[in-house]
């Protein structure tokens, strides 16, 4: 500590004394919240207190100077964590918390001085010297005056004040921060829960109309399409719950997709996949391609000639890139949300996600509609 070094009858050992405290103090309560630190600053200051008592025990003065400006800190430290900080300096009130807080500092600093040196005189006995009355034989040393009394109860005011005072905004910006990101998780939270256990209302309706059709025509096609949507409703079920999924999963959760839209026609539509995949065990956001394919097989009118849906998933341990282009017809077709999730979900859905560790890019262009996804992997994978 600075105050080895230093003489403990000085007035400098004082304030450094006072000031390392005051730094033990405000680290100690910085974790707390408003009510716990205030009472724990008063057990706090009496304990700091009754230790300096014992280094300065002969020394009257000083412990009724301490204990005079002790009563103040508490009660300053305390006005600005109840009232100054959240009245002003949080509302961004900057001259009106500074013009105060000076102006409250200086109105102690005034008080404890003037308290502490009536109650000094009046406790204290008058200092006994015997060799004021003898004739000085050399001129005394000069020493250096010593501050007033008013200015060490102003340093240390200030300085409590400006440590508290710092404390408090971080302690304000860190719970800001904390709500924030709390709010966040649980927007997230609720949306993940939405997209993770719908599955397209509008194509589940459909595909059960399909197998009904079907059931009369072909019963082989009815089992097939039974296994398909049997599947395909365990993993939005029983997988999505999980944060992450294996890549594999996902592209089967596709295959199935497709297939079960395929049984609707006896002809084959023209759908081109292309699914490669170095590591099946690299995780990924579970149902995040759906909402684009169900949007290209809506909006594609797939079952017109000409019209064609391209897929691609390529994946390895570094990053994943999905493609999926369509085509547009040339008659408008009434566009709908996709089982209300929606494409401007899906981005949202991304930024919360991956953040900057993703690319999207949708175009338009020469009646094709191109989705392009690619994700950086790193400890999900």
């Amino acid at each position: 500590m600075i105050v080895s070094y230093l003489q403990t009858d000085s007035y400098l050992y004082k304030l450094v004394y006072r000031f390392e405290n005051q730094l033990l103090y405000f680290h100690l309560i910085c974790i707390m919240n408003n009510y716990k630190r205030f009472f724990f600053q008063i057990i706090l200051w009496g304990i700091i207190w009754f230790f300096l008592s014992f280094g300065q025990r002969n020394n009257e003065k000083f412990l009724i100077e301490n204990s005079i400006l002790f009563m103040f800190q508490i009660g300053l430290i305390a006005l600005l964590v109840f009232y100054t900080a959240k009245q002003f300096l949080f509302k961004k009130k900057y001259l009106l918390f500074f013009l105060i807080s000076f102006s409250i500092i200086c109105a102690s600093a005034l008080s404890s001085s003037t308290i502490s040196s009536n109650l000094s005189v009046r406790l204290l006995p008058p200092p006994k010297n015997p060799r004021l009355l003898e004739r000085p034989r050399k001129k005394p040393p000069r020493k250096i005056k010593p501050p007033s009394i008013l200015m060490v109860h102003f340093s240390n005011l200030i300085i409590a004040y400006l440590v508290a005072t710092f404390i408090e905004t971080f302690l304000f910006a860190q719970k800001k921060e904390e709500e924030m990101i709390r709010n966040k998780n649980e927007n997230l939270q609720t949306e993940l829960k939405l997209l993770k256990s719908q599955i397209n209302p509008h194509f589940l309706f459909n595909s059960l109309n399909n197998i009904y059709a079907l059931s009369v025509i072909d019963s082989d096609k009815t089992q097939q399409s039974i296994s398909y949507l049997s599947d395909m409703l365990r993993y939005v079920l029983y997988e999505c719950d999980r944060p992450f999924v294996s890549i594999q999963k996902e592209i089967t959760y596709i295959k199935n997709y497709i297939k079960l839209f395929s049984l609707k026609n006896s002809k084959p539509y023209e759908i081109t996949t292309q699914f490669n995949v170095d590591d099946n065990s690299v995780l990924i956001a579970p149902m995040l391609f759906i909402p684009f394919i169900e949007n290209a097989f809506k909006h594609s009118n797939i079952e017109k000639p000409g019209s064609f849906i391209k897929i691609k998933v390529i994946s390895d341990t570094a990053d994943i890139n999905f493609e999926i282009v369509n085509s547009i017809p040339k008659e408008k077709i009434e566009k709908d949300k996709i089982g209300g999730i929606g494409l401007e979900n899906v981005k949202k859905r991304l930024s919360i996600l991956y953040q900057e560790k993703h690319q999207l890019m949708i175009t338009t262009d020469n009646n094709n509609f191109t989705v392009k996804l690619n994700i950086k992997l790193d400890d999900h994978a």
